[in-house]
């Protein structure tokens, strides 16, 4: 769903497969404190999980953040 929205607004990101790419599940472990996935970052800023990007959305911050 996240990649969906970012879609929508028409950005690029980079996908990281944490499942797929050897030591990149502790490297979002120890970066963001969390295990669940997606981790989701603007440029250093991290919003967290879908739920928060969504809530970015809907208070019509993420726009902004993303500089769209």
């Amino acid at each position: 769903m996240a990649k969906r929205l970012l879609d929508k607004k028409g950005v690029t990101y980079k996908e990281i497969n944490v499942d797929r790419e050897s030591g990149q599940r502790e490297i979002m472990m120890q970066r963001t404190k969390r295990r669940t996935v997606p981790q989701i970052y603007i440029d250093d800023y991290h919003v967290g999980g879908f739920d928060d990007l969504h809530l970015l959305e809907q208070q019509h911050k993420l726009d902004a953040l993303l500089k769209v």
